[in-house]
């Protein structure tokens, strides 16, 4: 866990604010990637997960963009109703289920509403680093879309659309179909019907292999046909055996019943907090964070919502 205070906190655009959070220490905080994101440790005592918007080469802060949802479980509203300018407050090292890939020719990101946070900071990388990247911006309208100065000041090919100025949504797959170049990786953020949206646009367009989404909320996902209710769960490091007997008893209450408490923080399969080893067996995966090699490969699991398919499942822990 790291110490941070709030530097700064700046009115982005309509229930949107960011915030600017540098090391208590006044020293450095942890490097990070593009598309990486942080937990906070909310005074209300909710922990909430928001990804990085700033350069990855400053590693003196943590810029991070805050959506005021209006559905708020408490966590967007204990942001903008509780912290203030020099709060102290605990933030998680970054972490990154949404990495960009180095053998990208070009990179299209497009965002939905707040999820421009990722893409800001990825944007701004791929910049620094010389290579060719644009953006679309899809947003309700021009007040809802935060940042929009920071990528126009980049100078690189921007597309926004905001519905009320164009009677409606965007046609996302014409938008997609027009940006088809040879080694291009396409990335999204944002709300979950927009990302469904984007996922079958990509597949209709045999982009399947080159799309990468980050999800703000966890999409369910059922325990497979073959996913046992008994089997026997082995944590190598702890050695310690345990034997599952039923469905009702997760994975992660197994664990944690014979006193083991590994690293957690959505518990909704979704912030990759858990990503744990697998050393022998099939999981159940039941995440929205592993792409579909790392499902095949069983080689990775997030222990918070997923299961096993096997009769024995040896995990790193």
């Amino acid at each position: 866990m790291l110490n941070a205070f709030i530097h700064t906190i700046s009115w982005e655009a309509q229930d949107i604010i960011s915030l600017d959070l540098r090391p208590t220490n006044g020293e450095k905080f942890p490097a990070f990637t593009a598309g990486s994101h942080i937990d906070l440790h909310l005074p209300n005592g909710l922990t909430r997960s928001y990804s990085l918007k700033n350069d990855p080469a400053e590693i003196d802060r943590y810029v991070i963009g805050v959506l005021k949802d209006k559905s708020s479980r408490g966590g967007s509203r204990s942001v903008h109703e509780s912290l203030r300018v020099g709060t102290t407050i605990t933030i998680s090292e970054p972490r990154n289920a949404f990495p960009l890939q180095k053998s990208a020719n070009h990179s299209v990101l497009v965002a939905g509403g707040i999820g421009i946070t990722p893409l800001v900071s990825m944007a701004k990388h791929l910049v620094s680093t010389g290579a060719c990247v644009e953006v679309i911006y899809l947003a309700r309208s021009a007040a809802n879309a935060a940042f929009v100065p920071e990528l126009q000041a980049l100078g690189i090919p921007l597309h926004l659309h905001y519905d009320d100025e164009n009677g409606g949504p965007a046609d996302l797959q014409a938008l997609l179909a027009a940006r088809n170049q040879s080694g291009t990786h396409y990335y999204a953020c944002g709300p979950a019907v927009m990302l469904d949206h984007f996922v079958a646009c990509c597949e209709r367009l045999g982009y399947g292999a080159r799309t990468h989404i980050e999800r703000f909320s966890a999409v369910a996902v059922a325990a497979a046909d073959d996913a046992q209710s008994h089997y026997t769960l082995v944590l190598q490091r702890s050695q310690k055996t345990i034997t599952i007997q039923s469905r009702e008893q997760s994975l992660l209450q197994a664990i944690r019943e014979c006193g083991v408490e590994p690293m957690t923080s959505c518990e909704e399969g979704l912030c990759g907090a858990c990503e744990t080893q697998v050393l022998e067996g099939i999981p159940d995966h039941r995440d929205s964070v592993l792409t579909d090699a790392e499902r095949q490969s069983n080689q990775l699991m997030m222990i918070c919502v997923s299961g096993c398919k096997s009769q024995r499942l040896v995990l790193d822990l």
